[in-house]
């Protein structure tokens, strides 16, 4: 299949210029783009597990335990066990970690309104499937091999 008709290069194309704008948005807060989308999902989600996030943030549970060993090391977040099952832990922001999003999440929403700004409502919506369609055929072609 030639190269000029590989979707999939499209996509990462889009994709990595997404990742390095969101680097850049969310330096000055201190964080990285897992760390932010952790704090995005807990601020959501306060008390979600750390199993649970990682799912939310489509990353591995051993990527989220790193996120999550840092986030605490800093003070950004807490983790206490659960009061009905000890060995589940609740993660929560803490101040400092609000604070951190909140300026995070200030310059991350400029680049997300810019793509939204782009197109219709519409649009959107058609995007959204059409993606979808995408990782549901990356999903059955991955099933093939």
């Amino acid at each position: 299949m030639p190269a000029d008709e590989r979707l999939g290069l499209d996509i990462k194309r889009a994709e990595q210029a997404l990742i390095t704008a969101k680097q850049a948005a969310v330096r000055p807060a201190g964080l990285t783009v897992p760390q932010y989308a952790a704090l995005l999902a807990l601020a959501a989600s306060p008390g979600i597990s750390g199993a649970a996030l990682a799912r939310t943030c489509l990353v591995t549970p051993q990527a989220m335990t790193v996120v999550l060993k840092n986030l605490e090391e800093r003070g950004l977040i807490e983790r206490s066990p659960h009061p009905w099952h000890r060995n589940v832990l609740e993660t929560r922001l803490t101040e400092a970690g609000q604070a951190a999003l909140e300026v995070a999440d200030e310059r991350a929403v400029v680049i997300e309104q810019a793509i939204a700004d782009e197109f219709s409502a519409e649009e959107q919506q058609t995007l959204r499937e059409l993606l979808g369609r995408c990782h549901d055929a990356i999903a059955r072609a991955t099933s093939e091999l």
